[in-house]
């Protein structure tokens, strides 16, 4: 012990500066606990009773599926309403209002943004030739998000929602029909029959640009893993120049000749670097798919300035 100092005293000091710190650390965490985070909906508002039945889970976004929207209960719902008799070849205003089960409307402070956006609609007629990707904006009443598009065919398109809430930082789903008339000729909606033969690759060629999805394991199976990939060249051989498009390469989004859900894919190639030119890029998606039968995918990239659609089908089997 150093001349002068005084037994006990240190301890005493150390013990003090440790009552300090913690403290301080517990004043920081209730403070922390009263800045308003945005939202003021919790995660029960995101809860569905188990009594009700089948409900719709949150989805990982590590483990994508095709995703049974309409055959279960979710927590949130959506409702439509256009401003005018929607008829194929016109321009449809339409808003869309989500609330919670208990009632609460979701605003756009509720949601958090995924791939650049707060809500993504899918849409898609009933022969599932015309799909289209839009982003509504905010209404002026809370819960209501407005948009517009030009179906192509006559028809009830389902509209899937698909968002994530700030609450619970997991991807959720909802859906909504909207009938289509018939509009200068265009015409009656149909189904889909399932192909014949699938090929073990199909291919679309678009603006000059081929582009090919390709199913492993082949054939592609029912409640297994399948790897998508989707592989993109030029006619003339150069490279292919990809554009980001919300925040990644590609989408695809993978619906049942029922509609009765869908699934929203990305790529696994790491995001939010340069989208370097390659000639013959291959992009991979992972997807499972938990019952056999027909599917239709659709992909969506941007190149060239251009948003490009290509449509393709997948057999699963059991």
């Amino acid at each position: 012990m150093s001349p002068g100092a005084q037994p006990g005293k240190q301890p005493t000091v150390a013990w003090r500066q440790v009552a300090m710190i913690t403290a301080g650390a517990l004043g920081l965490y209730a403070l922390l606990r009263l800045v308003p985070t945005g939202t003021n909906l919790s995660h029960m508002d995101f809860r569905v009773d188990p009594k009700a039945g089948n409900s719709l889970e949150f989805c990982d976004p590590l483990e994508p599926q095709f995703i049974p929207v309409v055959a279960v209960r979710s927590p949130v719902t959506m409702s439509l309403a256009a401003s005018g008799p929607p008829a194929a070849g016109r321009e449809v205003r339409a808003v869309v209002t989500l609330r919670t089960a208990g009632g609460k409307p979701i605003a756009p402070e509720d949601l958090l943004v995924t791939h650049t956006r707060r809500l993504h609609l899918l849409l898609i007629d009933p022969t599932l030739t015309d799909y289209q990707h839009v982003h509504p904006a905010p209404g002026r009443r809370p819960g209501d998000w407005e948009f517009q598009f030009t179906p192509a065919r006559a028809g009830v398109y389902r509209i899937f929602g698909d968002f994530t809430p700030a609450a619970t930082g997991r991807g959720l789903y909802a859906s909504a029909d909207l009938p289509v008339a018939p509009a200068g000729g265009a015409p009656p909606a149909g189904t889909v029959a399932p192909p014949a033969n699938p090929p073990a690759a199909a291919t679309v060629e678009r603006h000059g640009h081929r582009f090919r999805l390709t199913a492993v394991p082949q054939p592609a199976r029912a409640r297994q893993p399948i790897e998508l990939s989707f592989a993109l060249e030029r006619f003339d051989g150069g490279p292919v120049a990809f554009e980001p498009i919300m925040g990644a390469r590609a989408h695809l989004v993978a619906f049942d000749l029922a509609r009765s859900g869908f699934a929203h894919l990305h790529p696994a190639e790491s995001e939010g670097q340069d989208l370097p030119a390659d000639p013959r890029p291959v992009l991979r998606f992972k997807l499972t798919i938990p019952r056999a039968g027909s599917f239709v995918v659709w992909a969506q990239v941007s190149l060239g300035g251009r948003e490009e659609f290509a449509r393709f089908d997948l057999e699963v089997v059991e």
